[in-house]
């Protein structure tokens, strides 16, 4: 389970995150949602351990990593499988050794099981065979989905996934949809998915959660979400230029977090 109770952020005294609270639970597919610069990402890197809150506390798989233990940090990690936005591959390493790195750093298996791993995991996405290319071989959609198969090599418990079908056209975005369903399914993952795509987060969510202004203004299911009156979360899903939102100056705060 992840855990999050009354956490609050501020970089150089702009606020980001105010008094967050929510609980994803163990086998649960939660959505994030909302405006760039609302504070999605920060909450990422709190469950991760590389940032800690102002106050308040975060719980991984029972381990208060906003307590920083780096020991404890670490063994949480291990368990956590990561989808960065633009897949993040070592292009200097072939996909084969992308998927294999943290087989071999974690020395989980042996040479000849790594192998068997990293084909299992590259025939679940759907690229069986491609193992000797390089990632400027790929496409986007193909290094997406190198990405995922690499996030899931060591098997982990939880998920999460940082805006899965950005920049992807609708066909390989409904794929990627599709293959972190099954992949839910079939590996029994707890993931917690930032995105803007609201056709991806009606299909892959059991729950939405939308934060807006560093606070968590709704939770509930797709359904609840479509059928919302609530000014702000009616204007993000319809997508309207016209609303309550006003823009949002993120400048500072962008580089503020590029610091931490």
């Amino acid at each position: 389970m992840i855990e999050m109770t009354h956490v609050a952020k501020s970089f150089a005294g702009h606020p980001v995150l105010r008094d967050v609270s929510l609980t994803v639970a163990e086998g649960e597919s939660v959505v994030l949602i909302g405006r760039s610069g609302s504070g999605k990402s920060v909450m990422l890197r709190h469950i991760l351990g590389l940032i800690q809150p102002d106050s308040g506390r975060v719980v991984v798989d029972g381990v208060p990593v906003s307590e920083r233990d780096e020991r404890e940090i670490y063994g949480v990690r291990r368990k956590i499988g990561m989808l960065f936005q633009n897949a993040a591959l070592w292009d200097s390493m072939s996909v084969y050794d992308n998927i294999a790195l943290a087989l071999r750093h974690h020395k989980m298996l042996d040479e000849e099981e790594i192998s068997e791993r990293v084909e299992s995991c590259l025939s679940s996405v759907g690229l069986g065979g491609i193992g000797d290319k390089m990632p400027s071989e790929l496409s986007g959609g193909m290094r997406k989905r190198v990405g995922l198969a690499r996030a899931i090599a060591t098997r982990p418990t939880y998920m999460l996934y940082d805006e899965p079908t950005t920049g992807l056209d609708p066909i390989m975005s409904a794929i990627i949809n599709e293959l972190i369903i099954r992949l839910n399914e079939e590996l029994k993952v707890t993931s917690l998915t930032i995105t803007h795509d609201m056709r991806s987060a009606m299909e892959i969510a059991d729950r939405i959660l939308m934060l807006h202004r560093g606070t968590i203004i709704f939770d509930g299911t797709p359904e609840q979400l479509a059928a919302s009156d609530d000014p702000v979360v009616r204007q993000f899903y319809t997508g309207s230029s016209e609303g309550p939102i006003h823009p949002i100056h993120t400048d500072h705060y962008t580089r503020t977090l590029r610091h931490h």
